[in-house]
């Protein structure tokens, strides 16, 4: 490891922070973790992900080398996403950011019920 000026970031360390935490991309590795994945299933998995931040994402990690997309030759034509070597090396990391979570990240709270809008009252009548 290089030595840095005290202050100083080393560039390899901001990087890869500025990848893994995209938005939703830490929930992506996480699923993939757990073995391939079709782009249906990711979406499923990771509630709130667009199809279109999804993509991004996917397309993001497969520029890093951190994901792989594989065309399995059906009919229909499958397409899945793989982690690669580099993707499953960010697996001890992962795992210890989900355990930091669970001590240190207080669980979202519910959203409040709506209230019931109250029916508007009847428009006087003219006599």
């Amino acid at each position: 490891m290089t030595d840095y000026p005290p202050g100083a970031f080393c560039p390899r360390y901001h990087h890869a922070v500025e990848v893994i935490g995209r938005r939703w991309t830490g929930a992506v590795l996480r699923v993939l973790l757990g073995g391939p994945h079709r782009f249906s299933d990711l979406t499923a998995a990771v509630p709130g992900l667009s199809d279109r931040l999804l993509s991004e994402r996917l397309k993001e990690l497969e520029t890093e080398g951190i994901v792989t997309r594989v065309v399995v030759p059906s009919t229909p034509v499958r397409v899945q996403y793989h982690l690669t070597a580099k993707g499953h090396a960010l697996s001890d990391v992962i795992c210890a950011l989900s355990r930091w979570a669970e001590c240190w990240v207080d669980p979202e709270p519910e959203p409040a019920a709506e209230p019931h809008p109250t029916p508007a009252e009847p428009a006087p009548t003219a006599h």
